[in-house]
């Protein structure tokens, strides 16, 4: 990633929170995520373990995190354990971190190098009752092979079976869930990229150009801005690709009188922005793409009222899809006789909208949280409706990065242009 500083300050009280959860007499252990090799010699470029990150601001590979809080030796009670550079390692791959880097980084007083490690993990393993393992525990994806932190899990259990083992990844959403002022900030930064993107689309489509030339163009802007690149593949999906979901081949072309749609994002010190626009092809909306574009924002606008804290994703993604059902209707996707008689098993509305109104935000762009969880200051969550019409080829989603506040909420994404009339005066200015 880029050289971005981030204050020591953010990591040493994220472990503070951290230690204050953990039993007593506890050990939590946190592995660096793998390299994912790519193919023959290559591997894919490297992605940090986002609560590993989040505890120590180390991006480098095969690093362990040690947090016994209350170990009598105060040296041991924080331990991160780095690679041990060396001349041939360093001249293939570049700069590995030295261990004042990591302690400047990180705040952790105590480092030592990789293999170190087990001669330090014996003692705080006959000190422990409880060991906090950071176990995978996704809601929706499960790795097809083990990951470093399940592998090096069994290790420890084949070596210790006696301790109390204890799941570190409830701990972990619950603290990630509130975004500190400072994790806000890189967001912000993110948002704002992601706007300065938005702003090169507009001043280069037209008809003719290929999906991936505007995913370059963001591409570029990313770069160019500071950040890492994208937090995610980007969707750019033209006329009828819209209508995939999750559409990520980007190489048709732009079609005069054909929308766009684009749902992407950047990544800045490893915190990730979500944003969604749909703009003309040719830089003028016909009526009728007028009248669905409104519609989405209007149900936009609603939904974003509806964030603000004791409310939930679960509930917000309730209400939006009851007033898609009556905005269906004045769209003429089906009548209001037949809304009041539709199959509550099946609801009409599931044909033009599939997918949920909000997730959370943070280093991942669907970061831990429950969609029950009540909204409180200083979560993260996007608001993202959208209409998806087969038929008409067209499809068009609408989504900002809301801040939960203690009054409501804060859009960070409110300087991007959304007002059908703005984007079309960008496009032929």
């Amino acid at each position: 990633m880029k050289n971005i500083e981030i204050p020591v300050t953010l990591f040493i009280k994220n472990r503070n929170r951290l230690e204050h959860a953990l039993k007593p007499r506890s050990l939590a252990i946190l592995h660096a995520n793998d390299e994912m090799h790519r193919s023959a010699d290559q591997y894919f470029p490297y992605r940090q373990d986002a609560d590993l990150f989040y505890l120590t601001g180390i991006n480098q590979e095969k690093t362990i995190l040690l947090v016994a809080p209350d170990h009598p030796d105060t040296s041991f009670q924080e331990v991160l354990f780095i690679l041990r550079p060396n001349r041939k390692l360093e001249t293939w791959e570049g700069h590995k971190l030295t261990p004042e880097e990591a302690m400047a980084i990180s705040g952790i007083k105590t480092v030592k190098y990789l293999d170190e490690y087990e001669t330090v993990l014996a003692p705080l393993m006959f000190y422990a009752e409880n060991v906090y393992l950071n176990l995978p525990e996704l809601q929706k994806t499960i790795p097809e092979l083990p990951v470093r932190n399940l592998r090096l899990a069994h290790e420890l259990k084949q070596k210790f079976p006696a301790h109390q083992y204890e799941r570190l990844a409830p701990i972990m959403r619950d603290l990630r869930v509130i975004k500190s002022e400072e994790e806000v900030s890189l967001i912000r930064e993110a948002c704002k990229i992601t706007g300065l993107a938005f702003e090169n689309v507009l001043k280069c489509l037209r008809p003719g150009t290929l999906e991936y030339e505007v995913e370059a163009e963001i591409t570029y802007a990313f770069l160019k801005y500071g950040a890492r690149g994208h937090a995610y593949p980007p969707i750019i999906a033209s006329g009828i690709n819209a209508c995939a979901l999750h559409y990520v081949s980007n190489n048709s072309v732009c079609n005069d009188g054909d929308l766009l749609l684009m749902d992407f994002g950047a990544e800045y010190g490893n915190y990730a922005a979500d944003c969604s626009r749909t703009i003309p092809v040719n830089g003028k909306f016909t009526h009728r793409q007028k009248d669905l574009y409104r519609s989405v924002l209007d149900v936009f606008r609603f939904a974003c009222k509806l964030m603000k804290p004791g409310n939930s994703i679960s509930n917000v993604h309730r209400e939006v899809c009851k007033r898609f059902g009556d905005e269906h209707v004045k769209l003429g996707l089906y009548t209001a006789e037949t809304l009041a008689n539709q199959d509550m098993n099946s609801p009409l509305y599931q044909q033009y909208y599939m997918h949920g109104t909000s997730h959370f935000l943070g280093l991942d762009v669907h970061d831990v949280g429950s969609k029950d969880a009540e909204f409180r200051p200083g979560m993260v969550l996007t608001c993202e409706p959208g209409i998806y019409i087969t038929a008409e080829k067209t499809g068009i989603r609408l989504e900002n990065n809301i801040l939960i506040t203690r009054d409501g909420n804060e859009d960070l994404m409110r300087d991007i242009p959304l007002e059908p009339e703005e984007i079309e005066n960008l496009m032929t200015r």
